[in-house]
C-alpha cells in the first residue's frame, strides 16, 4: 500500500489524449481548463500541472493506493506482515456470495472527495480521474480486464432524483478506461426502494436488502462469464453481497466485486 504518487502520463499528454478520444467535447474541456483552470476536490486550489484533472499536485500523493498483501474478500489491505488466506475484520461474519474482491484505493482524502462529488454534486467531471487511479493500479486493472463489470442498481426513484446511477457511470468510464474484452452489462435491478444505509450496522444492512434486487427484465445470465459487482465504496459488503446472491441463484458461476475506495 503506497501512495498514488504517479498515475500515468502528465497533464499536457493526458490533455491531449481527452481532447483526440473526446472529439470536439474533448478540444473544448481542454481549452476551458487551461483558461479556467479547475479547482481541487479536495483542497479547493487550483489544478495545474497534476496527473489528474480534478485533483491537485498536492492532493494527490494524499490518494493512496491499495496493494498487496490484503483481504482476499473486499481487497483492505493488510498492515505489516501476513501470511495465508485470511479475512481482514471487515469481512467477519459476511459470508460472501462471490468469489475476490478488490479495491483500488483507501476511502479517505482526496478518494472520499471524489466519490462524494459524484454521488451528491453531480460531479460527473470527476469519473475520468476515477477511471484513471484504477487503471494505474494493475493489482485492479488487471483484475477487471476482459470481465463482465455489473453496476450496482439504484432504485428507480433514487435515480430520477439524482439524475444518474453513479455505479452505471463509473463502470463506463472504467470499460474506457481499460479497453480491450472489458464491458459493462446492467443486468440487475433494485426493486425494493430500502432506506438509506448510512447509519445501519451489518446486520441491519442486510435485514434492509433482503429481496432488494432482482434481475433485470429480459436478462440471461452466462455461466461461462466472469461477472465483476462494481460499487463506488465498500463499507460492510452487505449491498454487493446481496447483489452477487440475485447472479449466483440465476446461474452465474464466476462472480467477484471490486469498489473504488474502501473504508
Amino acid at each position: 500500500m503506497e501512495p498514488l504518487e504517479d498515475t500515468g502520463t502528465a497533464a499536457p499528454a493526458d490533455s491531449a489524449d481527452a481532447a483526440a478520444t473526446g472529439g470536439w467535447r474533448g478540444w473544448a474541456r481542454v481549452a476551458a481548463d487551461l483558461v479556467f483552470p479547475p479547482s481541487c476536490v479536495h483542497c479547493g486550489d487550483l489544478v495545474e500541472a497534476s496527473p489528474l484533472r480534478m485533483v491537485c499536485v498536492a492532493c494527490v500523493p494524499l490518494l493512496v493506493r491499495v496493494e498487496p498483501p490484503c483481504c482476499p474478500c473486499c481487497g483492505h489491505p493488510f498492515f505489516g506482515e501476513a501470511s495465508g488466506e485470511r479475512l481482514c475484520v471487515h469481512c467477519e461474519g459476511l459470508r460472501p456470495e462471490f468469489g475476490e474482491g478488490r479495491t483500488a484505493v483507501l476511502f479517505r482524502g482526496p478518494a472520499r472527495s471524489l466519490v462524494h462529488t459524484l454521488k451528491y454534486r453531480q460531479g460527473l467531471h470527476v469519473l475520468g480521474d476515477m477511471a484513471k487511479i484504477v487503471a494505474a493500479n494493475p493489482h485492479v486493472a488487471d483484475f477487471l480486464r476482459g470481465a463482465v463489470l455489473v453496476p450496482v442498481p439504484l432504485h428507480g426513484r433514487k435515480e430520477r432524483e439524482r439524475g444518474y446511477n453513479q455505479a452505471s457511470e463509473y463502470v463506463q468510464a472504467l470499460v474506457s478506461a481499460l479497453g480491450g474484452a472489458t464491458r459493462c452489462a446492467a443486468v440487475l435491478a433494485r426493486v425494493i426502494d430500502t432506506q438509506t444505509q448510512t447509519s445501519l450496522d451489518r446486520a441491519q444492512r442486510q435485514a434492509n436488502l433482503k429481496n432488494a434486487f432482482a434481475l433485470a427484465p429480459g436478462v440471461g445470465i452466462n455461466p461461462e462469464l466472469r461477472y465483476v459487482l462494481i460499487d463506488d465504496v465498500f463499507t460492510t459488503g452487505s449491498t454487493l453481497n446481496a447483489c452477487a446472491a440475485v447472479l449466483r441463484r440465476a446461474g452465474a458461476l464466476k462472480v467477484d466485486v471490486c469498489t473504488f475506495g474502501h473504508g
